[in-house]
């Protein structure tokens, strides 16, 4: 292998993808080549994206007011309320994950 010369998909920069960092790649599998130069890679990591549910969908989660069903205060949930469910504060929530017993999966 030798080193290629990649171009940064958020910068726009060129960077160095050596033939090392490319076995490295190998070794795990992986088949795509990094798409953003290190810094990149450093600030994307530093606002909390680059795996599961990452800063590629758009930025931070967007968050939806909500009346908790059990104490009636305002609640902020990642989600949009259906009405067919109830929707806990986090104090409830937590309250009630910890009564509820064991996770089943």
């Amino acid at each position: 292998m030798t080193d290629k010369t990649l171009t940064c998909k958020n910068c726009g920069n060129q960077f160095v993808w050596t033939a090392a960092e490319q076995e490295f790649y190998q070794s795990r599998g992986l088949q795509n080549p990094p798409g953003r130069c290190k810094d990149c890679r450093e600030l994307r990591r530093a606002e909390g994206g680059g795996g599961g549910r990452s800063s590629s969908y758009g930025g931070p989660r967007q968050m939806y007011s909500a009346t908790c069903s059990n104490c009636g205060k305002e609640a902020q949930v990642p989600f949009q309320p259906r009405g067919d469910k109830p929707v806990y504060c986090s104090d409830c929530f937590e309250k009630k994950r910890s009564t509820s017993g064991p996770r089943r999966y």
